[in-house]
């Protein structure tokens, strides 16, 4: 299987089996996916899109993702003024309503080093100061000063964002915000089915395997055949006497042991 944005993530959420989604820890998606968005390096796929999250209501943006797994999390890379790295005066209202940071910024550390920032924000529907509380939240991730001296020629600042609604008010720790699994879905899903054991095809690679025997085949076929038992009797007589071994050393004979083997492979009335 070839992965790709769109196979692995596209238009097709039943490419892979349930269970199966993109779920980066706070310093993947700061040193990984942000870092090198801001140093304009390359990304193995591309499945964070651009948006400026701020000019689309939060039920917007899911329609706004590349992601079609059907998770009910969403990621975005959004620019940010480069004078206010921090968001410090960046204008979070909608057209339907806000967001409004809340709780204390967290640190995120990679290799006992400061990388980011990560600040929540939750979606307010009205104008400020009277708005109603909603349960979409964001996480916004921000690169840390110091990680974006590491990277030469900074032109254009992102900040990496991450939304989802929760099931309701209050905080919901531990709460999964993946794809809801449907049986249904999956009713004309058919695989080879072996012994209870689904067996997709998959491409097995052969290796070249050489055994012993082979090799000790290979070595007599260098050896020019012996013609007759006489002169393989008459070749053993010239060995020396048992009695002339010292330190019980017997390695010389294993040469003579390994051609009586193959000799007999060759002369049938050997192994009579």
């Amino acid at each position: 299987m070839t992965v790709n944005a769109d196979s692995c993530f596209g238009a097709d959420d039943k490419e892979w089996p349930p269970g199966f989604r993109f779920h980066p820890t706070d310093e993947e998606l700061v040193v990984y996916y942000l870092k090198r968005k801001i140093c304009k390096k390359r990304l193995k796929l591309n499945i964070i899109r651009e948006v400026d999250v701020y000019k689309w209501d939060p039920e917007e943006l899911p329609g706004q993702s590349i992601l079609k797994t059907g998770d009910r999390q969403w990621f975005f890379f959004s620019p940010r003024d480069r004078k206010y790295p921090n968001g410090a005066r960046t204008n979070r209202a909608t057209r339907q309503g806000y967001w409004k940071a809340t709780g204390k910024d967290r640190i995120v550390v990679c290799n006992s080093r400061n990388v980011g920032v990560k600040k929540t924000l939750v979606f307010y529907r009205g104008r400020a100061p009277n708005g109603d509380r909603t349960d979409w939240v964001m996480h916004e991730y921000s690169l840390d000063e110091e990680e974006l001296k590491r990277c030469s020629n900074v032109q254009d600042y992102y900040a990496l964002y991450k939304v989802y609604k929760k099931s309701g008010a209050g905080p919901k720790n531990g709460e999964h915000y993946g794809a809801p699994f449907k049986e249904e879905d999956w009713a004309d899903d058919e695989f080879q089915c072996v012994n209870g054991m689904f067996t997709p095809d998959i491409p097995v690679k052969k290796h070249n395997e050489v055994t012993l025997v082979d090799n000790f085949i290979q070595s007599a076929q260098l050896e020019p055949p012996l013609n007759d038992f006489e002169e393989i009797i008459k070749q053993i007589g010239e060995e020396p006497a048992h009695n002339e071994l010292q330190n019980n050393d017997f390695t010389y004979l294993l040469p003579q042991v390994c051609v009586m083997v193959i000799s007999s492979t060759f002369h049938p009335f050997l192994s009579l």
